[in-house]
C-alpha cells in the first residue's frame, strides 16, 4: 500500500492578511441514513467519540468529529489512518438498519483559514452571513467558495475548516489565497 498524498502536498499561503494551508490527507466518512435512528446515532458517536451534532453543527475532538451535513446525512472525521477501519465499524454497526456509510478520504480536499482576519477571507468568497453574532465555533455551513461546492466549519474562534472535493483543490487554495492578499482587510467584522 503507498503512502497517502494530498492533493496540494500540504500548499501554505502566509503572505496574507490571514494563513491559508491544506491540512493534508483526513479520514473522511460519508453516513446517509435516518440521523433520528438510535443505531445511526449510536453508530455514529461510536465513530467519532463526540455527541450528535444538531442541525448545521459540526463537533470535533482532535482528529474526530461528526459533521451535520443535510436531513440524512453525516460527514464523520478520522484519522486518515483509521478511515477504513472507522468503515468496518460503522457497517457492522449498522448491519441492520437501512443506512449507507462511504469512505470519501481521498476525494476530498481539506483546508484552514487561521488568523484574525480569517472571517473576512471566508466572507469574500462564500454567500453565507459571516457576522460574529451569526456564525459562531461549531457552526457549519455547505455551500460555496467562489464557484465550487464546499463546506466550511470553524473549530475555535479565527479558525476556518474548508472541505471540498480533491478535483477543485487548486482552484479554492488560488481562491482564497486570493482573498486573502496582503492589504486585502475590509474592516467588516
Amino acid at each position: 500500500m503507498s503512502d497517502p498524498v494530498s492533493a496540494l502536498n500540504n500548499a501554505t499561503y502566509a503572505a496574507g492578511i490571514a494563513e491559508i494551508k491544506e491540512i493534508g490527507p483526513v479520514g473522511m466518512i460519508t453516513l446517509r441514513g435516518d440521523l433520528s435512528s438510535k443505531p445511526v446515532q449510536k453508530a455514529a458517536m461510536a465513530a467519532a467519540g463526540v455527541k450528535m451534532p444538531e442541525q448545521r453543527q459540526c463537533l470535533t475532538d482532535g482528529g474526530k468529529g461528526i459533521a451535520w451535513m443535510s436531513p440524512d446525512e453525516l460527514l464523520i472525521m478520522c484519522p486518515y489512518s483509521d478511515a477504513l477501519a472507522t468503515l468496518d465499524d460503522l457497517n457492522t454497526a449498522l448491519a441492520k438498519s437501512h443506512a449507507l456509510a462511504v469512505n470519501v478520504s481521498d476525494a476530498r480536499a481539506v483546508f484552514e483559514v487561521s488568523g484574525p482576519y480569517a472571517r473576512e477571507v471566508m466572507a469574500k468568497v462564500a454567500p453565507v452571513d459571516l457576522a460574529p453574532s451569526q456564525f459562531t465555533a461549531g457552526m457549519i455551513r455547505r455551500t460555496r467558495i467562489a464557484q465550487v461546492p464546499a463546506a466550511f466549519w470553524m473549530p475555535q474562534d479565527d479558525v476556518f475548516r474548508v472541505v471540498c472535493f480533491r478535483s477543485v483543490a487548486q482552484y479554492v487554495f488560488d481562491v482564497l489565497s486570493i482573498a486573502a492578499q496582503p492589504g486585502s482587510e475590509v474592516g467588516a467584522f
